[in-house]
């Protein structure tokens, strides 16, 4: 049985924030790394939340491998584009400036795409496409990652899992927001199977033979084997998510001029991981009334979630439905946190001075 505490959403985030300063990140930085952190808890992201507060993201700024201070600045701009250089700092930071330009250019212009490189993870790709939603346009973000997934065909990690994040705002349902890794599943998704000490599901990774395995420790980052495409063997086309991952790579790296493939750095080595990314903005207006595109999303979702159901099933799910829920139900309840991910929290926080002292809710 899963085992896992609650903490307000508030002091895990303030915790958070304290955590990042404490190791040189300035306080408005921190809060953006915060809120994108405890945003994926609270989504029931769990694989992106604060379980990578120390293993990813402290890791690297304790040793010295990633600029606490991100200052990052635009190497190149038009009234549609934007270059961002990350500054080897969070890429949170340079992520969420990037998208926020993104936003008010196509006020302005109806469509701006901003590229970043030399950068570090982001977080849960959705958030950077979400922020588009209160504005009534259509968010999308893109980003490349450490090689983790093996083409089609091969053994070797070769690739990122180079996610996808679209977000299109609804009238009275709830937004579509898709996030999904061009792999079957998100290296985190494996620690945290790790880290339950649970068997991962048949055609999730392969070992370095390229034979499927459900050990996690035979597919993590800097190990043996590799996680599979999305689709899995070729019999389930998984060819197709190998494309997808090639053409996030072309949208993030080869645009941006960043490091590609098995150039990007993995957070345990000592040297810049020059992670890309790839943001984009879209006004709906400029194409027809909101309220309109709204109402025809929402008749759309609902005609999906009314059609048949499969035998024995009840409920037809749209990209994003489970998320929002998730977050409904934590608000109130309290964001989860896996017990071994707070005991890590104890021991790090004692060590770096910031004692990890919330209380859990009852």
């Amino acid at each position: 049985m899963e085992q896992f505490l609650r903490f307000k959403r508030e002091d895990l985030q303030k915790y958070a924030e304290v955590y990042m300063e404490k190791l040189g990140v300035p306080k408005k930085h921190a809060k953006i790394v915060a809120d994108v952190m405890i945003e994926a808890d609270l989504r029931g992201v769990d694989s992106h939340g604060i379980i990578r507060i120390y293993s990813y993201y402290g890791n690297r700024l304790e040793k010295k491998y990633m600029n606490p201070l991100t200052p990052f600045k635009i190497v190149s701009e038009t009234g549609t584009t934007a270059l961002y250089d990350g500054a080897n700092g969070l890429g949170h930071v340079v992520s969420h400036a990037a998208m926020q330009s993104c936003i008010k250019k196509a006020k302005k212009s109806n469509i701006a795409i901003s590229v970043v490189k030399n950068s570090n993870h982001y977080g849960i790709a959705a958030y950077y496409a979400m922020m588009a939603l209160e504005h009534d346009m259509i968010g999308i973000s893109l980003t490349n990652s450490q090689p983790l997934v093996a083409p089609t065909y091969g053994r070797t990690a070769v690739l990122g899992t180079n996610p996808i994040a679209v977000a299109a705002p609804s009238h009275k349902q709830y937004p579509f927001v898709l996030d999904m890794a061009t792999s079957v599943v998100p290296i985190g998704r494996i620690k945290v199977y790790e880290e339950k000490n649970e068997k991962l599901p048949l055609g999730w990774g392969i070992d370095d033979d390229g034979n499927v395995t459900d050990d996690p420790k035979k597919v993590q980052s800097g190990g043996p084997g590799a996680l599979m495409p999305l689709g899995g063997i070729d019999i389930m086309r998984g060819y197709k998510g190998y494309g997808l991952a090639f053409l996030v790579e072309i949208l993030c790296s080869a645009l941006s001029g960043a490091t590609y493939f098995t150039g990007v750095g993995f957070p345990h080595e000592p040297k810049v991981c020059d992670v890309s990314h790839f943001f984009m903005a879209v006004n709906i207006a400029a194409f027809r009334p909101i309220i309109d595109f709204k109402k025809q999303l929402d008749d759309m979702i609902t005609l999906l979630k009314e059609s048949p159901k499969a035998a024995g099933k009840d409920r037809i799910f749209v990209a994003g439905e489970k998320e929002f829920e998730n977050a409904k139900y934590n608000q109130e309840h309290g964001v989860p946190v896996l017990k071994p991910v707070v005991d890590q929290l104890i021991s790090n926080g004692k060590r770096l001075g910031i004692p990890f002292e919330l209380n859990a809710i009852r």
